[in-house]
């Protein structure tokens, strides 16, 4: 899951000492999970932490931090030390919010008798090298242990640790989205230690001279023009612009666009106003992604189907005062399901503690660096792909340089020709299907498309609302991940 999809794409332990493995005080969590139709689905893990060298790649700088797992052998079947292990590839976020939302993965656990690990990547979560000084701005070279190599490195050392104490079978790596990307590059550069991969709705292709920059926003726009009605909700939407930056114009339109929205902060300048349509951008983008067939709170509190209840409101073309209501109306089902929101908060968009947070930014700073673009076409505001002007930014706010080409140098871009054992699925109702990897003739690779999926679905709990498609998706993984399995033991 990707914290923001339009910009630039949230206290740990710090100590001077050589590597060793040091587990914090075991700490036991009843995880208790809602899982709508299905009543409570209860997840229980162990929170440890193990000792990872600051910089991998340096003999002579020693430092090192704790890096925080969850853990849960009680499906393990004792007596077979050749029981697998899956291990979910942390993401930009909190590792917890992964294990409530990954749920496929602990029912194929309990089905193979798997031990379950899920790994925080460093600079998330509580996984902070430097503590609270982490991203402090004063200190910039802090943020240069932030990589993707580090972060595999970090894991591989994880797993090879787990390995020496109990003799796990086959290490399955999972991970969705920017966790998806990791799980199969995981998978490609370390496949001695990891047999197989899913990597659900991972745009391990959205990199310069792979993918079009505007594939995100048209694939975005063509889920609202198709969720009610032919077009009318991505045209009203694709109308606002102006409709928004005419009332700004004014102490007047100021006013009635305050009033409209209950904002918690009111627009009164062009930055505040600019902030609020990223803002805006966000939400659609999160909207499509989460279009889930049942309610979630995944990234916010939703309805089922939310771009459909979305676009209810704007089912026919308005103007003026019209469409300023029915837009008020049709953001209310994103930022206040629940009715629970005192005004809206645009800025939140900007949190650094939100999910992803500064550390994704100067990810998308350093390596990560998806060109992103959209086109009078699409319902978004027209925005050119401009890497110098990207590159200015990112060294304004973090002194970064980005470069553009180092993860299709290290990991292969287009070509799949040379890997195996790894799942690609994709959600043809997920903007991000446009960068995934969506058909090969490497009968080694697993292609699972599945059309009424959205971002990552299938690897969500079972629900009696998952339509037929991402059923059978997950059937067929379950069925793959079991002939690895019984490959490795054999």
């Amino acid at each position: 899951m990707f914290s923001s999809s339009k910009r630039a794409f949230s206290l740990c332990y710090f100590t001077t000492t050589t590597k060793t493995t040091t587990i914090s005080s075991i700490v036991i969590i009843f995880l208790t999970l809602i899982s709508y139709g299905y009543g409570q689905a209860t997840y229980h893990y162990e929170t440890k932490e193990f000792e990872v060298p600051l910089d991998h790649f340096n003999f002579v700088l020693n430092t090192s931090f704790k890096l925080r797992y969850l853990i849960n052998d009680s499906y393990v079947d004792k007596q077979n030390v050749k029981s697998p292990l899956f291990f979910y590839t942390g993401n930009e976020g909190d590792i917890e919010t992964f294990a409530k939302n990954t749920g496929f993965m602990w029912e194929l656990a309990q089905s193979y008798r798997a031990c379950v690990v899920f790994a925080e990547h460093r600079y998330y979560g509580k996984s902070l090298p430097f503590g609270n000084m982490t991203f402090n701005a004063t200190q910039p070279l802090n943020y240069g242990y932030l990589s993707v190599e580090q972060v595999l490195e970090d894991f591989a050392d994880l797993i090879q640790d787990l390995q020496e104490k109990n003799k796990y079978g086959p290490v399955i790596a999972f991970g969705g989205s920017y966790g998806g990307m990791l799980s199969a590059w995981f998978r490609m550069k370390y496949p001695h230690l990891v047999y197989g991969a899913l990597a659900a709705s991972a745009p391990v292709r959205q990199f310069d001279g792979l993918t079009s920059c505007d594939i995100f926003s048209r694939i975005t726009t063509s889920i609202f023009a198709n969720s009610f009605k032919d077009g009318t909700c991505s045209a009203n939407i694709r109308k606002s612009w102006d409709l928004f930056k005419q009332l700004s114009a004014s102490d007047e339109g100021k006013k009635k666009l305050n009033e409209a929205f209950v904002f918690c902060d009111a627009i009164k300048v062009e930055d505040d106003l600019n902030k609020f349509m990223d803002y805006l951008e966000d939400v659609y983008a999160n909207l499509a992604m989460a279009n889930y067939p049942y309610a979630n709170d995944f990234l916010s509190p939703l309805p089922p189907y939310p771009v459909r209840q979305f676009c209810s409101y704007l089912q026919t073309l308005e103007t003026g005062d019209k469409l300023l209501d029915a837009m008020k109306q049709a953001i209310n089902v994103y930022f206040n399901f629940t009715g629970a929101a005192k005004c809206l908060d645009y800025k939140s968009a900007f949190d650094p503690n939100s999910i992803g947070g500064d550390a994704w930014e100067i990810q998308t700073c350093n390596q990560m660096v998806m060109p992103m673009c959209s086109t009078p076409e699409t319902m978004f505001r027209v925005k050119e792909w401009n890497f110098k002007e990207y590159t200015e930014n990112c060294m304004k706010k973090f002194h970064v340089k980005p470069k553009l080409n180092d993860i299709t140098l290290r990991y292969g871009g287009k070509n799949v020709r040379d890997i195996s054992n790894i799942i690609f699925s994709n959600g043809l109702l997920d903007p991000w299907s446009g960068g995934g990897v969506l058909q090969t003739d490497n009968e080694a690779i697993h292609i699972i498309i599945i059309p009424e999926g959205a971002h990552h679905l299938d690897l969500r709990a079972s629900n009696p609302n998952d339509p037929r498609s991402v059923i059978q998706a997950r059937q067929r993984e379950k069925n793959i991940i079991g002939k690895w399995i019984e490959e490795y033991r054999w």
